[in-house]
């Protein structure tokens, strides 16, 4: 019988993927300051179209501006932390679900045991 279980995939920060991982949040930073450009472009088109500007389509605007803002600034919370992590932590990267083959005689506490995977530079170095 096969069982789906949860598996978690780590990282092993090094100075590659220290580097990719600043390079990655730095680049959806920038798409997030330009989606806000874009977002007041957007409103000033439709100010000036329109004879009123709906208060619910300034809100609209409004929230989808403050939205990318959180985001920033979790994104500067993140590279910041990134700054001050020392080489060799191990970061969770992601988590998927994988298939278990239970058999009779198994021990039970070894299949409950949640799974793992480090990755270290791109490379699987490690299965738990």
């Amino acid at each position: 019988m096969n069982l789906l279980t949860k598996v978690t995939v780590k990282q092993i920060l090094t100075e590659k993927s220290k580097k990719e991982l600043f390079t990655s949040f730095s680049n959806r930073k920038v798409q997030l300051e330009r989606e806000i450009e874009q977002l007041h472009f957007e409103r000033k088109r439709l100010e000036k179209g329109k004879k009123y500007f709906d208060s619910k389509l300034r809100q609209r605007f409004d929230r989808e501006v403050n939205t990318r803002l959180e985001k920033i600034k979790q994104l500067d919370f993140q590279m910041e932390q990134l700054n001050v992590l020392p080489i060799g932590s191990e970061l969770i990267e992601n988590e998927l679900h994988g298939l278990v083959e239970v058999k009779v005689g198994d021990n039970w506490d070894h299949i409950r045991i949640e799974k793992s995977i480090i990755v270290k530079d791109g490379v699987v170095v490690d299965i738990q």
